[in-house]
């Protein structure tokens, strides 16, 4: 028998002091059955930290779904303008998503992060397109003990640097970035 996704309900409260955007969002996630908080947790800090791109900014099938990204947002016609990925994925799947999106971003976390990055780092050199963000294990796991069920976070981002906060408590997550736009 097939175990279903659990629903997550957010209110999410954005303050980007980077971007120059702020607003309120309510959202429902699916949580895939095979998903951890720490991987729920920071999709939800991927949306806040791209939402400023535009209202058409959305949550994908994800794990559901090997061809999708975690999130995505798509033209009027279609055509993918942003990618968002979560994890560790291969450098194929990272040039193969440069060669469908405008813009993509992988947010990388877990405690092999540095052995990935020196593994791919020289096979995307030349990948345009492609941002390589970074975020500590201390700092996906304070972010997930903050996950509920129903939630209201408060997300303030400012150098680089997001501060989400919860009735749960708060968790400062430092974005490091290996690869910018500099880089391509």
């Amino acid at each position: 028998m097939a175990l279903n996704a659990t629903i997550h309900k957010a209110e999410l409260h954005v303050a980007d002091n980077d971007r120059h955007y702020y607003g309120s969002h309510s959202l429902t996630l699916a949580k895939h059955p095979s998903e951890t908080d720490e991987r729920l947790m920071l999709r939800l800090l991927a949306f806040a930290l791209h939402v400023n791109a535009g209202e058409r900014l959305a949550f994908t099938k994800g794990l559901s779904d090997t061809e999708q990204p975690d999130l995505w947002q798509k033209d009027l016609t279609g055509a993918i303008e942003h990618w968002i990925e979560l994890g560790l994925p291969d450098e194929r799947r990272m040039l193969k998503a440069c060669g469908k999106a405008d813009a993509v971003w992988v947010y990388a976390y877990g405690r092999t992060v540095p052995i990935w990055w020196k593994s791919v780092a020289g096979k995307i050199a030349k990948a345009r397109r492609l941002q390589v963000i970074a975020v500590a294990p201390e700092a996906s796991q304070a972010l997930a003990a903050l996950a509920e069920r129903n939630m209201e976070l408060h997300v303030s981002v400012q150098d680089g640097t997001a501060y989400v906060s919860s009735t749960r408590g708060d968790a400062s997550v430092t974005l490091e970035v290996l690869r910018g736009p500099a880089d391509r």
